[in-house]
């Protein structure tokens, strides 16, 4: 992986939170790392001699994030509240938006508790295609040891609240100073530092390692397949119908996406789940697929397998529209629903990356992603709704 650092663009930047904002954006450059409001970052600061966290606020992409998408929250608020033994999602927030010393600055990531545990000036959180791809396979657990020696590594917890609770108890006699990294399996990478530039340059060296062992264990190797005809017109009338307004289409027909959508044993080989969490609620926890001319009745049969692991899961939610959010076409390629064209292009943008993850994990002995239960988790905690949203 390239890094972006370069000593004359740095120059320009002088405060903790100016050095915060350039390397948050030189993360953002790279959508090997996070993707469309994927990813956070934080810095410690004084402010009238009171221990401030600044963290990405909620809303913000790291690759255009400025001063004021860092929501500035008492340090000391922040340390009390991950030694709560609970904490339901809404006194999290009211709490955070409490103990904020700008009330028009945006809410604080959903890790920012977490970020205020790690005991350095600057932490740096991404969803590095590379480190989760090791994660995401068959003997993740075991490779990711390999590849991270030095690393903290968490199994899969839920972000938020739990994941902060989690780790401030695992980590009470952890040796920070001689720690690497932080790894959350199947969700992504913590690098941190008092020293913005370090701290960034151990996320590309760590991120680089990762990408080291894929290519030595993992590489692809696709040739060009031949694309069979699809009728486009069909699918769109009929997304729109159970979408409820018309929908924009993006369609991606590239070597991976071709290969991908030809493989037998289609259904089962693309509806293993997503690559990291946050990306449950672009695209679903699978994909609708075609593999005949039928599209009605395949629609209806994705609605009902949805509603039954609605049912299956949910407590007092209300369910989403069951209707895909994208569909693998049999010998054709991918094709994304969106309510416009940019919706349609995210929705590309993150299943390419987990195409390309998923062929990768099958050759470390195949694809792992987090459980459904824990898909539903994710897909209807009402934080991650409110993203959505906004």
């Amino acid at each position: 992986m390239k890094n972006l650092w370069t000593n004359e663009e740095a120059q320009n930047f002088k405060s903790d939170l100016e050095l915060r904002v350039y390397t948050s954006n030189l993360l953002g450059r790279s959508d090997e790392l996070v993707l469309h409001g994927g990813g956070n970052t934080s810095v410690k600061s004084k402010v009238d001699g009171e221990d401030i966290l600044y963290v990405k606020g909620s809303g913000w992409d790291l690759v255009s994030i400025e001063k004021e998408g860092f929501a500035p929250v008492k340090l000391d608020t922040l340390i009390k509240m991950a030694k709560l033994e609970s904490l339901s999602d809404s006194d999290m927030v009211s709490q955070q938006k409490a103990a904020m010393i700008d009330k028009s600055a945006p809410n604080p990531s959903v890790e920012a508790i977490l970020h205020a545990i790690i005991p350095f000036k600057f932490v740096d959180h991404t969803h590095a295609d590379a480190v989760v791809t090791i994660s995401n396979s068959k003997n993740g657990i075991e490779n990711i040891k390999k590849v991270f020696p030095n690393f903290l590594i968490i199994p899969y917890v839920m972000p938020g609240f739990i994941l902060a609770r989690t780790i401030y108890e695992m980590a009470k006699d952890y040796d920070w100073k001689n720690s690497d990294g932080i790894i959350l399996h199947n969700h992504g990478i913590f690098t941190f530092d008092d020293d913005a530039k370090k701290s960034y340059d151990k996320m590309i060296a760590a991120v680089s390692l990762a990408e080291k062992f894929l290519e030595d264990n993992a590489k692809l190797d696709i040739a060009s397949l031949d694309v069979k005809e699809f009728d486009l017109t069909e699918l769109k009338e009929v997304i729109s119908k159970e979408k409820g307004y018309e929908v924009s289409l993006t369609v991606n027909q590239d070597k991976e996406a071709v290969y991908y959508a030809s493989q037998e044993n289609l259904k089962h080989n693309v509806t293993k789940g997503v690559l990291t969490p946050e990306h449950i609620i672009r695209t679903k926890r699978v994909p609708l697929v075609l593999e005949n001319s039928d599209i009605q009745n395949s629609v209806d049969e994705y609605k009902k397998e949805y509603i039954n692991y609605f049912e299956k899961y949910s407590k007092d939610e209300i369910c989403l529209n069951p209707a895909p959010n994208y569909a693998v076409i049999k010998d054709f390629g991918i094709v994304c629903f969106g309510k416009n064209e940019k919706e349609a292009s995210i929705i590309n943008d993150i299943v390419s990356h987990t195409i390309s993850a998923v062929l990768k994990s099958e050759k470390l002995g195949g694809y792992v992603s987090i459980s459904q239960k824990d898909s539903f988790e994710m897909e209807y905690w009402e934080l991650e709704q409110a993203k959505l949203k906004k």
